[in-house]
Parts: C-alpha cells; structure tokens; sequence
C-alpha cells in the first residue's frame, strides 16, 4: 500500500493567503482574481456536494469509492470534479493503492469562512 501523496501544481502564490471578509474592506483586484477561481471550483452543484460530503465524512476524508454512489455519475466524472476542487486548493489528497483519498484543506475551510464572516456578527446569526 502506498501513502505517498500525488498532487498538480498549483498556483506559485497562495490562493487562500487573500481571504479577509469581504466586509471589511473592497477586494483588490489582485485579491479578487485569487479569490475567484476557489469560489468559481464550488460553483458547480456536483463539486459542493462533493465538497460536503468530504467535509461530513467519518474522519473528514473520503474516497471516489465511497462518493460514486451517491450521484448519477460515472467514477471519472467524479474524479474529474475533485480533481477540480483539488487544483483550486480546496482538497488534498492522497493515493492509496488503487484508490485515492480526499481531505478538505484546513486553511482553505479557513480561508473561506474568513471571507465571509461578517464582523461583530456571531456566526450563528450570520446563517439566518
């Protein structure tokens, strides 16, 4: 069994390194055009789900094998959309055998939370 970590490139600078909320103070244009393509890789209803059903996993990790079923997809079409959500930075992931092995990234959750937290709003009352 190998636990050797495969990943693509990514982007030479930290997508995730520009996420102050968006209340606080207007985006640069620098700053929206790393922030884009992170929310452009959840704007597909298929890859939130998958997303979420990464995230809600026993132990926060899952394979194509357990997401598969779930959806009307063939198992590359899977892969491919987490292969998209891994590119944009949002999942690591980790070959294990034949199969490979997907977690959320923690400081993309962070990053994303960041974004859209609203200052001096607890974050319960933000999702009323």
């Amino acid at each position: 069994m190998s636990n050797s970590r495969t990943s693509l490139p990514l982007l030479t600078e930290d997508p995730l390194a520009c996420c102050t909320p968006l209340s606080r103070e207007p985006l640069s244009e620098e700053q929206a055009a790393r922030v884009a393509p992170l929310l452009k890789a959840l704007a597909d209803p298929v890859r939130l789900r998958l997303m979420s059903m990464v995230l809600s996993h026993a132990g926060g990790e899952a394979c194509v094998c357990d997401l598969t079923p779930a959806f009307d997809l063939s198992q590359p079409t899977i892969s491919h959309h987490l292969k998209v959500l891994h590119e944009a930075g949002l999942l690591d992931r980790e070959k294990r055998g034949v199969w490979v092995y997907y977690q959320a990234r923690p400081e993309a959750m962070a990053a994303m939370s960041t974004l859209f937290n609203a200052p001096g709003v607890p974050a319960a009352e933000q999702l009323r």
